[in-house]
């Protein structure tokens, strides 16, 4: 199988088939910089992906103290050796030229370099002033998902217990904090039922809102080679785009945007109405079966047929296929969450598993997907607004073990009411209540909704901002301090992916400049807080990497994700591990819920759930009397129309969303140039049928405007369902003359200046797949075709003419292993 690809045109590689419950067979990519040879390089030194939530596990290669490539490592249980685009090509960006190198403070209106001394102590002072005049509510924090977990931990403890404050949350709001509201609404607690490895078993593939080929590419390449090998799983693809998931599906279901509800009802029913539920399972197992039943009993696949514009046969077909599987995975990802009834649609999918029996076995399996790299780190932590350990912040048992913990006052730890989410602590610092907001490794400018109310947010005189950052990024343009961030590679950590595999990164070059580890500036920044436990000593007692690991194992002892077998030593060589890894348990745990559910007694939860319509918390007292032997909770949900349906001013359904080349706000991957090539510029999906209602071509200059605001884009035609418009998220301004705005403050080139200022429920992550929106042409195209990859669900309906997406020699990439297969 030795050879070399091109791996922005053929992104996911060859193919290695294999059968099911055999072992997946090993591949190995490697990608050097031009001129470098395996045996040019001095050092390759552990680390894994920080590009997406898969956790691909790798060696980075060192020559002259510098990183010059990546290999993947065979002997992990997540890849195999596998490496997507992300992975082979986004290290570069570390080595950028317009890296952040010392600290920047805000003067006379523009951002000046300074000391590390008086950056920090402009913080401090400001931290303090707040305190004493204003009170802890008057400081937020707001994090990333992309941090290591010991440094989320300590920011955990600084939030929570040294200045004392609510306001903490993480930008995996904005992906998947469904995710974990989901799994708690059902099981009451955090934590992934399911394995990758679980698709090496699986009779039946169900992916909701879920373009994994794109998000999380080197488990595509895992089901792609399982649906190339004998006895291959049957694929369900619900996705509203010609996802390649789609095009490789059995069924293929493209609901209206905002009707996965009504949809995953009518799958219910007829799983029920075929009389496939595992009755024992449901009786041993769960509570509120019959509530399920009776509120789906009406929900016949012609019903949703009607609200999600499908034909009913076809989700009658899938409900055949859920129905007769016999090991069923299921993943969930953002066309679920980022929807006004998230959460509800996320628990009908935890329904579906359990009245199927379909958990804790090889092959039935259910993952509700993480978005980032380190997302499962940051609700572990508590970075998230939750508190540390999966702990529930109504059960005073918990908050007083914590406090224990900490050796400090249980009142100390803010738990009088729900922790505050992401875009309600930018609503307190636009009314003022909020005076300091402390943003690290994540860029609000781009990625929030509505961003010209964001931006206003951002720019007012009375909110001191501070930025800790890798690049001088639109958000960090309008800060009052920002801080230069060591990256991937510059820095030790551990990080946890979606099926709770934990992974160790070592340091393998020394960062630019003055830019220090986002653990040392935290460090730093609680000794010149000096904060104190209520002894009178310090209340954070760890100083590296090592130690502040061995604090997280203390506060994870005897929690869910248990991390008491495990440590930097143990993580070193081999393959990443899951928790639960206790000494009872020192290979750690493959699959969740094996013999029952373990972590939803009363006692030992971490939320009583909500009400999936309002997102009331439930009391104590209802939850122990819904379900006092902690069993898993089938919840039912009503369907809803979306807040924002569409009008004669904006009749179509605006979605937006994420290309395979992409991360984020590209940030990082905007300055690699393989993956910038492939995706140079913002560009807008029509079908051909409203693409032709509206006088359109590929290639267009079109504009899409929404209540809040309108980007510009090229026109890319393709089989996206009639009556919707895509964009892509990722687009900014940090690239362009205009900084960090649009430059006419009108019309502008991110998605998110068409975004609503509205969120679920429960999860309360934003709507980002659920707008009214128009488009019009606003200049005829010279012929030359949208800047979209042709690799992708972007793939334009009529290619002809259409360059396809290739990434060159630069983009080559090496693989080799034990098997050799020709390529699909």
């Amino acid at each position: 199988m030795d050879g070399s690809v091109d791996r922005i045109a053929e992104p996911w590689g060859v193919r290695t088939p294999y059968g099911p419950g055999a072992d997946w067979p090993v591949r190995t990519d490697t990608h050097l910089a031009a001129g470098v040879g395996e045996d040019d390089v001095e050092r390759w030194v552990q680390a894994a992906s920080l590009l997406h939530s898969h956790g691909d596990a790798m060696d980075i290669a060192v020559r002259g103290g510098r990183i010059v490539g990546v290999r993947g490592r065979a002997v992990d249980r997540v890849n195999r050796g596998r490496l997507g685009p992300q992975d082979l090509f986004g290290w570069q960006a570390g080595a950028s030229p317009d890296r952040l190198t010392r600290p920047l403070v805000r003067e006379g209106g523009r951002p000046v370099e300074t000391d590390w001394d008086h950056a920090m102590e402009r913080i401090v002072s400001h931290s303090r002033r707040l305190l004493r005049e204003r009170g802890p509510g008057s400081i937020g924090f707001y994090t990333t998902g992309q941090l290591f977990l010991e440094e989320y931990y300590t920011l955990a403890v600084i939030a929570r217990a040294g200045i004392g404050t609510p306001h903490l949350d993480g930008n995996t709001r904005l992906c998947t904090s469904t995710a974990a509201e989901a799994l708690k609404e059902t099981f009451g607690c955090d934590g992934q039922p399911g394995s990758c490895t679980d698709v090496d078993h699986a009779d039946v593939l169900a992916l909701f809102g879920h373009n994994v080929a794109e998000t999380q590419p080197v488990l595509w390449m895992r089901m792609l080679d399982r649906l190339e090998g004998p006895e291959p799983p049957r694929l369900i693809c619900v996705d509203p785009r010609p996802t390649p998931v789609a095009r490789r599906a059995a069924v293929h279901l493209a609901p209206r945007p905002g009707t996965n509800v009504a949809l995953l009802n009518a799958l219910l029913h007829e799983v029920i109405r075929t009389e496939r539920v595992d009755h024992d399972y449901v009786r041993d197992h769960t509570v509120g079966y019959e509530e399920l039943a009776a509120r789906v009993r009406d929900c016949t696949p012609r019903w949703a047929a009607r609200i999600c514009d499908l034909p009913a046969a076809a989700i009658e077909e899938a409900g055949e296929i859920l129905g007769g599987a016999e090991r069923l995975l299921s993943t969930v990802l953002q066309g679920v969450y980022q929807s006004h009834q998230a959460t509800a649609a996320a628990v009908q999918v935890n329904n579906l598993h359990l009245i199927r029996g379909m958990l804790g076995r090889p092959g039935a399996g259910l993952l509700q997907m993480n978005g980032q790299p380190t997302a499962q780190n940051t609700r572990e932590c508590g970075a998230d607004g939750d508190l540390p350990g999966f702990r529930n912040w109504q059960n005073e048992e918990h908050v007083a073990e914590l406090a224990r913990l900490w050796n400090v006052t249980p009142e100390t730890i803010p738990h009088y009411a729900p922790p505050t989410h992401a875009l309600q602590i930018f609503r307190y610092a636009e009314q003022g209540s909020v005076r300091m907001l402390w943003i690290t490794g994540t860029n609000p400018a781009v990625s929030l909704p509505d961003l010209n109310r964001i931006r206003s947010v951002l720019e007012q005189e009375r909110l001191f901002t501070v930025v800790q950052d890798l690049y001088l990024t639109e958000t960090a343009q309008l800060a009052d301090v920002v801080l230069p961030a060591a990256t991937w590679g510059e820095k030790t950590g551990t990080f946890t992916n979606t099926d709770r595999t934990v992974h160790l990164a070592e340091k393998a070059v020394e960062p630019p400049g003055e830019a220090r580890p986002d653990l040392d500036i935290l460090l730093d920044y609680a000794a010149r807080m000096d904060f104190r436990d209520k002894d009178g000593g310090p209340l954070i007692t760890w100083r590296d990497p090592r130690t502040a690991f061995e604090a997280w194992q203390r506060c994870s002892a005897g929690r869910p994700c248990d991390y008491t077998g495990l440590s930097h030593d143990r993580l070193r060589g081999a393959s990443g591990i899951q928790w639960p890894c206790t000494p009872d348990a020192p290979d750690g745990t493959e699959r969740l819920y094996t013999d029952g559910i373990t972590w939803a007694h009363p006692d030992h939860c971490e939320s009583y759930g909500r009400d999936l319509v309002t997102g009331a918390t439930a009391e104590p007292v209802e939850y122990r009397s819904l379900n006092p032997d902690g069993k898993a909770v089938l919840k039912p949900a009503e369907y809803l129309p979306p807040h924002e349906i569409t009008t004669h001013d904006y009749p179509l359904q605006l979605t937006t969303g994420r290309t395979l080349y992409h991360f984020h706000t590209r940030t990082k991957t905007g300055r690699v140039p393989q993956l910038n090539a492939a995706a140079p510029e913002m560009w807008a999906e029509l079908s051909a049928a409203e693409a032709a209602a509206r006088g359109l071509a590929e290639g267009d200059l079109v504009e899409v405007t929404t209540p809040r605001g309108a980007v510009r884009a090229r026109l890319r035609v393709t089989a996206i369902r009639d009556g919707t418009v895509f964009l892509p998220f990722h687009y900014g301004y940090w690239d362009t003359p205009a900084g960090h705005r649009p430059p006419d403050r009108v019309t502008g080139r991110a998605a998110n200046e068409t975004t609503i200022t509205d969120w679920d429920p429960v999860s309360k992550q934003p709507l980002f797949k659920t707008a009214a929106a128009r488009v019009r042409l606003f200049a005829h195209g010279d012929g030359t075709p949208a800047p979209a990859p042709t690799t992708t669900a972007s793939a334009p309906l009529h290619p002809n003419g259409i360059p396809p997406t290739e990434g060159g020699p630069q983009a080559h990439a090496t693989h080799t292993g034990d098997r050799q297969e020709d390529r699909p």
